[in-house]
């Protein structure tokens, strides 16, 4: 069992709840600003769901020794 997994499960659920939640100092912090510029704030909502998603699949396929 691969602590680092559990380390990136914790992100993509961090930036899944983001997306979802659509909370203002997500959105508005420095390195959102430049996603939401790009995809404007709904478009930027999907992409931290979609990041979210992938980080936790990846995150437990590293947790159970899969990949890393």
């Amino acid at each position: 069992m691969n602590p680092i997994g559990l380390i990136i499960i914790g992100i993509g659920v961090f930036s899944f709840a983001g997306g979802i939640f659509n909370w203002d100092w997500f959105m508005n912090s420095f390195k959102a600003r430049l996603v939401v510029k790009t995809f404007t704030r709904s478009g930027a909502r999907i992409f931290y769901c979609i990041l979210g998603i992938a980080l936790v699949v990846g995150g437990m396929l590293a947790t159970f020794g899969i990949i890393l």
